[in-house]
């Protein structure tokens, strides 16, 4: 099957969105079909990096279209980028050729309504991946107004590709519930959570970790966030719990990532004095097993006005290194359904600061034995989200049959 994949990052973008269509677009060619990528040139991780035109990974055939870069600090350079690269996405299309699915993400906000039109005008299935929602996440960030003009244009956007598309894919139950009210067709719903990206997810001991050696971390208990620091990943509370044990000589709080919440963590670090606060970018997918196996506890961090807006991917590459972790955010979400079947990592409410404090604490002072029982516990639940299953499944909900 000749398929085309839409989203505005892909390899070598290490951006979660990026990774995942990798994944995604590799077992698609291992399944026998041929796969051509439509993206950005230009990196979202590192927007500095310029990729090339066109090129082949694997087999799949890449289409990269020169986006503008004004910056992501105001709200209005952000909406003129992804306008301005909307529209060379449709201009790309217009001379791209026929497929026999599209299959399109969520980034930028409006390519779906891009795809859409292309596919109504090829007659050709539309599938959506949805990896966030808007209107409702520039709404819940204060990007635009709930009852704006732009909110009822984006909203009626959405509505529209929801109708236009043969099969829509979501990451929870949460993200289904949402976009039931917004009138997609339940039968064309499939949830599918994401995965761990198990080739590059390996449990690394500390005195072999050269990322713990060449970041002077040898000794410390490091409490870790690593991921998209994004608007719907508030870190007040971590920040404030770094702040509280900060005369704790051996606690090291380490941020690896990069997004709007980025400023916030640097900010902390001056203000507050926070010198056992570190910040690091996002490291290549090569290096993730290093990055993450330095931890001795990770955080899973999500904003209670996004439970059904976006999904914390970073959480299943933790289950599978084994690594206990915190999670901090609201019961009813995906993230606290899946503390509530481990029973061996801890949730706390945002603004709980002593709480997570004293939890911390309690996590550094494990014995070898009850460490070794959590590792034992999430990796057997890692199991559930593989990597090789879980995108096989996908790849054959995309090339199987339609509603």
């Amino acid at each position: 099957m000749k398929l085309l994949l839409i989203n505005q990052v892909f390899w070598p973008d290490v951006a979660a969105t990026a990774q995942h269509l990798t994944d995604l677009a590799c077992e698609l060619i291992n399944q026998g079909h041929e796969v051509t990528v439509l993206c950005a040139r230009r990196g979202y991780t590192e927007p500095h990096s310029i990729f090339a035109k066109k090129e082949i990974y694997q087999g799949i055939h890449i289409v990269r279209v020169w986006p503008f870069s004004l910056g992501r600090k105001y709200k209005i350079l952000r909406v003129l980028d992804s306008l301005i690269l909307n529209f060379a996405f449709a201009l790309r299309l217009a001379r791209l050729g026929h497929f026999e699915r599209i299959l399109v993400l969520t980034s930028p906000p409006l390519v779906g309504g891009v795809a859409g039109f292309f596919a109504k005008l090829w007659r050709k299935p539309l599938i959506l991946w949805m990896m966030d929602v808007n209107p409702d996440e520039a709404i819940e960030a204060g990007w635009i107004r709930r009852n704006s003009l732009e909110a009822h244009m984006l909203e009626s956007a959405l509505r529209w590709v929801l109708n236009q598309s043969q099969k829509i894919i979501v990451l929870d139950r949460f993200m289904r519930d949402r976009i039931l009210l917004k009138g997609a067709d339940p039968n064309k719903v499939k949830v599918i959570a994401p995965w761990s990206h198990d080739e590059a997810i390996q449990l690394i001991p500390h005195r072999d970790n050269p990322f713990r050696k060449k970041n002077n971390l040898d000794g410390k208990f490091v409490v870790m966030y690593s991921g998209n620091l994004s608007i719907c990943h508030p870190l007040n509370t971590l920040l404030e719990a770094a702040f509280l044990l900060k005369e704790e000589p051996t606690i090291s709080f380490v941020f690896i990532g990069g997004g709007q919440r980025t400023q916030d963590i640097l900010q902390a670090r001056k203000e507050r004095s926070l010198s056992n606060v570190f910040y690091f970018p996002y490291q290549p997918r090569t290096e993730i097993k290093y990055s993450l196996s330095a931890a001795d506890l990770h955080t899973v961090v999500m904003g209670e006005p996004y439970v059904g807006i976006v999904h914390p991917c970073k959480i299943y590459g933790i289950l599978r290194l084994g690594r206990p972790f915190i999670y901090i955010g609201p019961q009813q979400s995906a993230p606290g359904e899946l503390m509530e079947a481990l029973k061996t990592g801890a949730r706390v409410d945002h603004g709980e600061a002593e709480r997570l404090a004293g939890l911390i604490l309690k996590m550094k002072n494990l014995s070898e034995a009850e460490k070794m029982e959590i590792q034992k516990i999430n990796q057997a639940l890692a199991q559930q989200f593989s990597g090789h299953e879980i995108c096989a499944g996908l790849a054959r909900e995309i090339t199987g049959k339609l509603n």
